[in-house]
């Protein structure tokens, strides 16, 4: 009987972060499955990402960012809910007082998100 492992990354330095930005490149997200919970200073993003193991599988993933003072987007239209984007990466900036990471996807729509630590997960769902 084989076991079935679920991968789950969790980045508290640029380092790690890197590390999701790799796993996520060109991961599909559809609009409707981004969300940003500003009450729980959240933001979470769903995707279909490459596997690292399978070639040609897709692995659903689920994206957290948590203690996020602020998101905005840029060329994203949040009317359109079934459209379906492709992250080319995750960067991020310091500032004297916080960080900013840019979500960058295809068509050069852009999500930065503002936050005093860094502190993102991103773990596998099936």
């Amino acid at each position: 009987m084989s076991k079935k492992y679920l991968a789950k990354i969790l980045a508290r330095d640029i380092n790690g972060l890197n590390i999701i930005s790799l796993h996520v490149h060109k991961a599909i997200v559809k609009i409707s499955e981004i969300k940003y919970l500003k009450e729980n200073k959240m933001f979470i993003i769903s995707m279909k990402r490459n596997s690292v193991k399978e070639k040609n599988k897709k692995v659903l993933s689920v994206c957290k960012f948590e203690f996020i003072d602020e998101a905005k987007s840029r060329k994203i239209n949040q009317l359109y809910i079934n459209k379906e984007l492709e992250i080319l990466a995750i960067n991020v900036t310091k500032n004297i007082d916080n960080y900013n990471f840019n979500l960058l996807f295809s068509n050069n729509g852009l999500i930065t998100l503002t936050s005093e630590t860094i502190e993102v997960t991103l773990e596998d769902l099936k």
